[in-house]
């Protein structure tokens, strides 16, 4: 068993879900890509031994997450056998594509339940502390899936159910399912949400307070546009940057749209509070209580460190979040 820090809980703050009793790291870590990839497994393992020494207990999965997909689970589930199981919030997902013919795809009973039975023996483990359901399925009943989120409960296989990526009707309507059946209730939401992605705040928000659901925003850096990367050109080394033709063209259509000008103002707002772009976008987005967690991506352990580092900022004041909302809105 590795060896971790002793004071790793005294670095980073906890915030409820919800009204469950399931605490989260304000910061998570996620799989999503370059972790997950062939040949970054040296890289992952001392990632989230940094994660976790910093305080970061939750590490957020989902069957497709790779490239190939399902690789992200088998790497983080050797890894895990040398972590301490019972001091980790491990969740992952199903909902997209993962085998061909009618079971691998959406939110069928079939599929979801077989997906995790396939997760669990690529991490490693008994069950999952948080199950989700991917996206919502328009062609599945609601009753069908939010049922075999309720079976896999009652199995054992998972603690705790989320949701991802459901609009706010769709969520409420789910709630409304499960409190007519007496279901277990959805203990969280993953929601994409940054400074340049504000749906969920009149969407879903009021939905999820009032379900005393919580909330965990993923692409809080906007894939890297909210970071001081693109400021100076597209640098050749990025993952846009190594589209081609194709990340000029998007590079170009974000500077058109203004998009630069406006991390460039955030980005000195950033400096005069002693903080990077992308610690000032997780800062913003953790203003708001009602936020469980940030989920964050890394490459590296240096990128790692200077996101963690953005829950020891003092909060943002008055006049600051102000300046802020003038930016994002074009004022």
């Amino acid at each position: 068993m590795q060896s971790f820090a002793e004071d790793r809980y005294e670095k980073m703050p906890y915030r409820r879900c919800g009204r469950s009793g399931l605490k989260l790291p304000a910061i998570s870590l996620g799989f999503w890509q370059s972790l997950g990839e062939p040949g970054n497994e040296e890289i992952c393992r001392k990632c989230m031994y940094y994660a976790f020494d910093n305080g970061i207990t939750h590490f957020d999965l989902a069957n497709n997450y790779g490239p190939p997909a399902g690789n992200s689970e088998r790497v983080v589930g050797q890894i895990l056998k040398d972590m301490p199981r019972d001091e980790l919030i491990i969740s992952t997902k199903a909902g997209f594509y993962m085998w061909q013919g009618p079971y691998g795809d959406w939110g069928s009973k079939k599929y979801l339940v077989a997906s995790l039975d396939q997760s669990l023996k690529r991490l490693g483990l008994d069950y999952v502390d948080i199950f989700y359901h991917h996206r919502p399925d328009p062609e599945t009943p609601l009753e069908e899936t939010l049922s075999a989120l309720d079976l896999i409960v009652k199995q054992g296989k998972a603690l705790y159910i989320g949701l991802s990526n459901y609009r706010g009707e769709r969520f409420k309507q789910a709630i409304d399912v499960i409190k007519k059946h007496n279901w277990s209730p959805v203990t969280i939401h993953q929601p994409s949400y940054n400074m340049f992605d504000r749906w969920i705040e009149s969407d879903l928000l009021p939905h999820t307070d009032e379900a005393g659901t919580g909330i965990i925003a993923f692409v809080p850096l906007a894939q890297g546009i909210l970071t001081d990367r693109y400021l100076n050109g597209l640098p050749q080394d990025s993952r846009m940057g190594k589209r081609g033709e194709a990340g000029k063209e998007w590079y170009e259509k974000q500077k058109s749209a203004g998009v630069w000008d406006k991390v460039a103002k955030l980005n000195e707002i950033a400096i005069n509070r002693g903080q990077t772009m992308a610690q000032l976008a997780i800062t913003w987005i953790l203003r708001d209580q009602r936020i469980t967690s940030v989920l964050i991506g890394a490459s590296r352990v240096s990128q790692l460190d200077e996101n963690i580092k953005a829950v020891q900022a003092p909060s943002l004041t008055d006049e600051e979040l102000q300046k802020i909302e003038n930016i994002i809105q074009g004022k």
